[in-house]
C-alpha cells in the first residue's frame, strides 16, 4: 500500500489531469447510454454542450447587433437602464432603425406645440401624468379610483418575484405614486410598502379561498377592510404568457411564508386552474363582479388576452342593457411574457396587443360603452412612444411587466422558470435575491416611471395636447409595407377612437379619487441628467 501512495505523492498535475481526462473517456465510451455525441466524441462532445449552455449569453453580449434582440432589443434596455438609473438616456447622430420596416411607428408632429401656461401644475411637476379617467366613476361605486400615473407595474406574483423584488416594485412605485398588481399569488406583506394596490384573483383564488379552493368572499372583504392600500379588485380570465391554460405550483416552491399567503396547505402541489369555478358564462361574471363591487366598495375589472370575440360582445351586450359590468379592461398582448409557458402557448396562442385590443375596444365602442370603461394596455409598452400610439388608440393607462423587471436589474436572461435568475429577480433562491439593495432599486423604479412619464409628456406637447388622452388615431401612422407605405391607425384599424372627457391636468391633480397620496411636487425627486455612461453592461 504504501508504494502505491508514494506513487499518488510523485505524481505531477499534468498526469492528475491526464487520468481525470482518461476516466471521462472511459465513462463517455463504456457508461454513458444517453448522449450520442459524448459516446462518439468524448471530451469534444462536452466542449460543444458547454459552449450550447452559454449561447444566448454569447449572443447577447457579443454577436448580436442593438436592434436583433427579443423580446427586448439592446436599446431599448439600454433606454430603461439608463432612465431607471437617471443617467443619459439620449442617442445622437440620428436614428439607427429602419424606419420603412413593415409595422413602423410615425407619430405626427404639430407645426405649433401645445406650450404650458407659467402657472401649470407640469412646470412645477414635470412627472405628474395621471389617468384621464376614473375607475368606478360610472358604476358609483363607493371608492372610485383615479390612478395617479398613467404608468403602473402589471401582474407578477410573490413567489414567481422574490420578496425583495416586489417590495422594490412596490416602494418605487409610491414614490412615483403608481399602482402595483399583486398578480394572482396574493398579497404578501412586501406589497404593503406604501403604495396603491390592484388586488388581482385568478383562477386559484390565491390569499382568497377557502380550503377546498373555492373563492371566498368573506376573505376577500376582510383582506380590503383591513388594507386600505388596495383600490381596485382584478379579475384575471387569461395572461399573454399562456392565455386558457392553468398551472401546477410545486409542492417544492410552498414555503411557509408562501402558504400562509395563498392559503395554500405545504407538502402538496397546488392547481391553479385553466377557468374558473365561480362563473361560468358572461351573465355568471357580471354577478360576480357586481357581487365583488357592493362587498368591497372597490371598482372591479378584467385582464384577459384576447381571441375570440363572440364572448365580448355577449359581455358588451349585457353592459348596454343592464348598466352593469367591469370598471376597467387589462388587455393583455399575446407576445407578453412574465410567465413561464410551453412554447406552443407563448408564440401562438392569444392575439398581439394592437389587434387584440382594437378587435376589444370595437366591441365595446359600438355599444356606447367605452367612457365608461378605463382600458389598461399591457404587453410591451413601457416606452414613451409605444405608450403615444397606445393611447392614440384608446388606451387609459398602461401596466408594464418585463420593463419594470429590468428597471431593478433584470438582465433578460430569460431563466425566469428555472429559480436561477441571475440578478435575483425572479427566484426564490435566497443567494441571490440578496444581492438586490431594495433602498437603490426602488429609486431606479421610480426614476424609470418619471422619466417615462416625463418624455411622454414631451411627445404629448410636441403633438399639440396637454394630456396623451387627447392623442387620436390620425395623430399615428403605421407602415403597412411597400404597396401602401404609410396610413394612420384610423385607416389601418377602421376606427376611430372615442373622444375622452378631459377639462385640464390641474383638474385631475385636484380630483378627490385621486390615488398614490399625490401631494404636487413634494415627493418627486428626479433631477435631468444628460452627461453620464448610458452603457447596458452596467447592471
Amino acid at each position: 500500500m504504501e508504494p502505491v501512495m508514494e506513487f499518488f505523492a510523485e505524481m505531477s498535475w499534468w498526469m492528475w489531469l491526464l487520468g481525470v481526462l482518461l476516466l471521462i473517456v472511459i465513462y463517455d465510451i463504456f457508461i454513458n447510454k444517453k448522449h450520442t455525441i459524448l459516446h462518439n466524441f468524448p471530451l469534444v462532445g462536452h466542449f460543444r454542450y458547454m459552449l450550447e449552455s452559454i449561447g444566448p449569453e454569447l449572443r447577447q453580449y457579443i454577436v448580436a447587433g442593438n436592434r436583433e434582440e427579443l423580446p427586448f432589443n439592446r436599446i431599448e434596455r439600454g433606454w430603461v437602464y439608463a432612465s431607471s438609473k437617471n443617467e443619459n438616456n439620449y442617442e445622437g447622430f440620428g436614428t439607427d432603425q429602419d424606419i420603412y420596416e413593415v409595422n413602423y411607428v410615425f407619430i405626427n408632429n404639430a407645426v405649433i406645440p401645445f406650450t404650458m401656461p407659467k402657472d401649470h401644475i407640469n412646470r412645477e411637476d414635470p412627472y405628474f401624468l395621471a389617468c384621464a379617467k376614473v375607475m368606478g366613476e360610472f358604476h358609483k361605486r363607493k371608492r372610485p379610483y383615479r390612478p395617479a400615473s398613467v404608468i403602473n407595474v402589471s401582474a407578477m406574483s410573490f413567489g414567481s418575484l422574490s420578496a425583495r423584488a416586489i417590495e422594490a416594485l412596490n416602494i418605487g412605485c409610491k414614490k412615483a405614486y403608481a399602482f402595483h398588481n399583486t398578480g394572482e399569488g396574493g398579497l404578501s406583506p412586501y406589497h404593503k410598502k406604501g403604495a396603491d394596490v390592484v388586488f388581482q384573483i385568478g383562477t386559484g383564488y390565491f390569499g382568497v379561498r377557502n380550503p377546498d379552493g373555492s373563492f371566498s368572499m368573506e376573505r376577500l372583504v376582510k383582506l380590503v377592510e383591513e388594507n386600505r392600500e388596495i383600490r381596485a379588485i382584478e379579475i384575471k380570465l387569461s395572461q399573454g404568457a399562456k392565455p386558457g391554460k392553468g398551472g401546477v405550483l410545486p409542492a417544492s416552491k410552498i414555503t411557509k411564508e408562501i402558504s400562509e399567503i395563498r392559503h395554500v396547505p405545504i407538502g402538496k402541489d397546488v392547481l391553479s386552474p385553466p377557468s374558473h369555478s365561480t362563473f361560468s358564462n358572461m351573465q355568471e361574471l357580471v354577478d360576480f363582479i357586481e357581487e365583488i363591487a357592493e362587498q368591497t366598495g372597490l371598482p372591479v375589472g378584467l385582464k384577459a388576452a384576447i381571441g375570440k370575440l363572440d364572448e365580448w360582445e355577449e359581455l358588451a351586450s349585457i353592459m348596454a342593457e343592464t348598466n352593469r359590468g367591469p370598471d376597467f379592461l387589462s388587455i393583455d398582448g399575446g407576445e407578453g411574457g412574465t410567465g413561464a409557458a410551453p412554447p406552443s402557448f407563448a408564440d401562438h396562442v392569444a392575439l398581439p396587443w394592437t389587434y387584440g385590443f382594437t378587435d376589444v375596444y370595437k366591441v365595446f365602442q359600438a355599444r356606447e360603452l367605452t367612457n365608461r370603461i378605463v382600458f389598461i394596455g399591457s404587453a410591451k409598452l413601457g416606452f414613451p412612444a409605444k405608450a403615444a400610439m397606445a393611447f392614440a388608440m384608446g388606451a387609459d393607462c398602461i401596466s408594464v411587466a418585463r420593463e419594470a423587471m429590468l428597471s431593478i436589474g433584470c438582465i433578460q436572461a430569460q431563466s425566469c422558470h428555472t429559480n436561477t435568475c441571475p440578478t435575483g429577480v425572479a427566484t426564490q433562491n435566497r443567494w441571490l435575491q440578496a444581492g438586490i439593495n431594495v433602498k437603490n432599486k426602488s429609486e431606479r423604479v421610480n426614476y424609470y416611471f418619471t422619466n417615462f412619464k416625463k418624455e411622454l409628456l414631451e411627445i404629448t406637447h410636441a403633438c399639440g395636447y396637454e394630456h396623451p388622452c387627447q392623442f387620436t388615431m390620425d395623430d399615428v401612422e403605421i407602415n403597412l409595407g411597400d404597396r401602401f407605405i404609410a396610413k394612420t391607425l384610423a385607416q389601418t384599424f377602421m376606427y376611430n377612437k372615442t373622444k375622452v372627457p378631459f377639462d385640464s391636468v390641474a383638474t385631475l391633480a385636484g380630483c378627490p379619487n385621486l390615488g398614490g397620496s399625490y401631494r404636487k411636487g413634494e415627493e418627486t425627486d428626479v433631477k435631468e441628467v444628460e452627461t453620464e455612461d448610458t452603457s447596458v453592461s452596467e447592471q
